[in-house]
């Protein structure tokens, strides 16, 4: 079978959210105050958010410092100011720009893969930290490069799970060109530094046949509930329109089914993210999803949220 195609809370009372204006499905709906966070910060994008304790984290992609910095906060919706994570290293060839992470916590310590970015290529880097702000490398070279015909030039976006049956960290990449990659490998490791990647990677890749993500899948996020993996990702109709959809999986490699109501997040007309949205990335808090995610108009990129009442998606 052809590839492309085998990829077949406490205070909700407190704030008033946007109903469905064709812009949400699948009972997804947008703060009203979106974005959550932006503005004066510049360009903030591609986050990755733990519910830890009592408080959100969240490390973020912040453009003007070419850096990943962690945001707090108590509610998910109002956040603190940034304070720097990791910092790019100059004259790095793949880490002079840092980007695109996630964070997993194991007992306590934190552990990040992210995206290094030079001048002719982008890899995956691997960090641990004692309290999630100080980070140390765990390599001077990137823990994953692209080296496979599909992925080009460019391994990016890494999402990571700790499997504690198998013992195996779990990754799912984004390969391809450097602008925004094209399709989404899977690896395994035990360690976290040595990866094997699979063997019939991409394991999902575009639907030619879906206009609003003929063109491009990537940069997904996979959580692990039930028996299934669900997988929030973006598709793309060209390389500047990009909205997000939703899929699942038994195994979370093969055997891929797209919710019936994609895309469930788009681009809101004549609102701030009226462009383009982007990297999703959601938590379930016991009571409902939080999914953050980028949102585009022109030039302009911040970081919105959506909620989704109770735990069934809806497939």
């Amino acid at each position: 079978m052809d590839r492309r195609h085998l990829l077949l809370a406490g205070v909700a009372g407190a704030f008033s959210f946007a109903q469905s204006n064709g812009d949400t499905a699948a009972g997804w709906r947008k703060y009203e105050g979106n974005p959550v966070i932006g503005g004066k910060l510049g360009t903030v994008f591609d986050i990755a958010v733990l519910k830890d304790g009592g408080k959100y984290r969240m490390w973020a992609s912040w453009r003007p410092q070419k850096s990943i910095v962690l945001f707090d906060s108590t509610d998910g919706i109002h956040w603190g100011e940034p304070a720097m994570a990791l910092p790019p290293i100059s004259g790095s060839s793949w880490e002079q720009n840092i980007n695109r992470p996630v964070v997993l916590r194991r007992g306590s310590e934190y552990h990040m893969w992210y995206t290094g970015q030079g001048p002719r290529t982008s890899c995956i880097g691997y960090a641990t930290s004692p309290d999630g702000k100080t980070w140390k490398r765990m390599s001077a070279d990137p823990v994953l490069a692209p080296e496979a015909p599909w992925e080009k030039v460019a391994l990016m976006c890494p999402h990571v799970i700790f499997d504690p049956k198998s013992k195996m960290y779990r990754m799912w990449y984004s390969g391809g060109e450097r602008y925004e990659p094209d399709a989404i490998g899977y690896a395994e490791s035990a360690d976290g530094m040595h990866w094997k990647r699979n063997t019939s990677n991409p394991v999902f890749g575009p639907d030619p046949d879906v206009e609003w993500e003929k063109h491009k899948v990537t940069a997904c996020q996979v959580v692990q509930r039930g028996h299934w993996h669900y997988m929030f990702y973006i598709g793309f109709r060209d390389v500047d329109h990009a909205q997000i959809g939703l899929a699942r999986s038994l195994n979370g490699i093969t055997g891929w089914q797209r919710h019936r109501a994609n895309p469930i997040i788009g681009p809101g007309r004549g609102q701030w993210d009226n462009d383009a949205c982007y990297k999703p990335f959601a938590v379930f808090d016991g009571r409902r999803w939080l999914l953050w995610y980028n949102g585009r108009r022109e030039k302009v990129e911040q970081i919105g949220l959506a909620l989704h009442d109770g735990e069934d998606l809806g497939f």
